[in-house]
């Protein structure tokens, strides 16, 4: 715990925090936050330990739930099937053949129920990967914890809601960008008064890595999205020192360790000086806070077991970088979403870097290092080359409307396909080291049988319920839309009357149309 004296183990004290012989004045928990936004960091508490999970019907995915609970896992994290994340229902014909598949499905609050059932909302933290829909599932979940009868002021956990991110790299997105962003100031609204725990988005740079984008490309991209929310909460009225404590962001960890390190630290300096420009005066507002996540783009199908090593150096890079809460990926998951015995391992990865290799003990460990100084000020400088070039086009909406994001990752993505095919950058297994090797055999597999399981708990579902409240909810949801009100009271009495999530979608589609 805090001030607690810790040794190494020979013997040595292990100070709390080094300062010399650096002369470096900053200190954690002081802007700009550069070496971290605590002052002791995880000498106080590890980051959370929070493993992504979620796959077929919402029995399955309850499962795997107490399983990492046992396991030693501090926070849920789920995973939405493709159909859920662009409204769409599991009996919808586009949803053939994805049900299920990459997340659990969810078509009703009935679901979300089952995929809580004996998890005690007011006692977990839950970080939900779910952006166009992002306002349906938070209200789903509101509506579960208040027939728990949780108190809605102390429940915590996170939504991504990020939907700029989804239009640069990712893909799941269903409206406009302008009615987007009015579902997402919504949420910021309606939470900062009715659940003031939950954060509100968590803006995503690990999808636009994913795309294949550089590390300073990530953070430049993530920072101008970031500075595009704020600037539409602030048009909204809201209070950037009580809103701007409800974002949190969400980073990937590749394998380059020291750029990685160095692109954490440049972000939460960044972050805390855009903030005060817009006006933010609470340490808590200047604060960057994140969720990282080790890189999927990064494991390799061939000699799969090399992931683990992989995925380990990409953990330790991101706590020495002062994560707030990570996710170790399987090592198998180049191959299918992960095994049982590939979650364990991922889990225990952390927990071992956390409880036994002493990179806990005292605070920002690299500081002062000549070359981590200066590659936090040269990631900084360039992704700083970036966002002015967003913020003279007006920031991210048109550089995403100009194509100007995609380009950009499209262009290092295919530089980087070029440097792993000639050779010119080595990847262990794949250009370089390779062996002969059987087909993976225990890979984890998705019924398709689970669409039809779906569809028949919606028939029964939709004959239970009472229609005429579920029509009503609706029609007074498609008024609001065309109005200026806040929708989440109409979403979450729709969700409530057990509305489905294609219901509400569709509803929404009608009044702001498809993008």
């Amino acid at each position: 715990m805090a001030g607690k004296k810790i040794t190494n183990s020979s013997g040595i004290e292990v100070k709390e925090l080094y300062t010399e012989p650096s002369g470096m004045t900053e200190l954690p928990g002081e802007f700009p936050y550069t070496r971290g936004i605590q002052k002791d960091m995880y000498r106080g508490k590890p980051w959370t330990m929070r493993q992504y999970a979620g796959f077929s019907t919402a029995e399955e995915s309850n499962k795997r739930y107490h399983y990492l609970l046992s396991q030693g896992t501090m926070g849920l994290s789920v995973a939405f099937d493709l159909p859920t994340q662009i409204g769409y229902d599991s009996d919808h014909e586009l949803a053939e053949g994805e049900v299920g598949k990459v997340g659990v499905a969810i078509d009703s609050l009935k679901d979300i129920e089952t995929l809580f059932d004996g998890i005690q909302l007011k006692d977990i933290t839950t970080s939900m990967t779910i952006n166009a829909t992002a306002s349906i599932l938070l209200a789903m979940y509101i509506a579960l914890a208040k027939k728990q009868g949780a108190d809605l002021k102390q429940i915590s956990g996170t939504i991504q809601n990020d939907i700029l991110k989804e239009y640069a790299a990712r893909g799941t997105y269903i409206y406009p960008p302008a009615p987007s962003m009015r579902l997402i100031t919504d949420i910021f609204e309606y939470c900062s008064k009715e659940v003031p725990k939950w954060n509100t988005i968590s803006i995503s740079g690990y999808h636009i890595r994913e795309a294949g984008s550089t590390a300073v490309q990530e953070l430049a991209f993530t920072l101008a999205n970031g500075k595009t929310y704020l600037k539409a909460a602030l048009e909204k009225g809201l209070d950037i020192n009580v809103f701007a404590k409800r974002l949190s962001f969400f980073f990937n960890c590749h394998n380059n360790f020291f750029e990685e390190i160095a692109k954490f630290r440049a972000a939460r300096r960044m972050w805390a000086h855009i903030t005060k420009e817009l006006g933010a005066t609470d340490a808590g507002a200047q604060k960057l806070r994140f969720h990282t996540q080790t890189g999927g783009s990064t494991l390799t199908a061939q000699q799969p077991m090399n992931n683990i090593v992989r995925v380990g150096m990409q953990a330790m890079a991101a706590v020495l970088g002062g994560t707030q809460s990570l996710h170790t990926n399987g090592y198998d998951e180049a191959l299918s979403l992960p095994t049982e015995a590939a979650a364990k391992i991922a889990l225990r990865t952390q927990q071992i870097i956390a409880f036994e290799s002493g990179v806990t003990d005292t605070v920002d460990p690299l500081a002062g290092s000549y070359f981590i100084e200066a590659l936090t000020n040269e990631i900084e400088t360039g992704a700083q080359v970036y966002i002015d070039k967003i913020d003279a086009m007006g920031g991210s909406v048109k550089a995403i409307e100009n194509d100007y994001m995609q380009q950009e990752i499209a262009a290092a993505a295919y530089q980087y396909q070029n440097d792993i095919e000639s050779g010119e950058r080595v990847l262990v297994g794949v250009n370089k080291f390779i062996q002969a090797e059987a087909v993976a055999d225990s890979v984890f597999r998705v019924n398709d049988s689970i669409r039809r399981k779906q569809t028949e708990q919606l028939i029964c579902l939709k004959e239970e319920r009472n229609k005429a409240e579920v029509r009503l909810a609706l029609q007074n949801l498609a008024v609001a839309a065309k109005g200026t009100d806040n929708l989440m009271p109409y979403i979450l009495t729709a969700v409530e009357s057990y509305a489905t999530l294609g219901e509400i979608a569709d509803t929404l589609r009608d009044i702001f149309g498809e993008y």
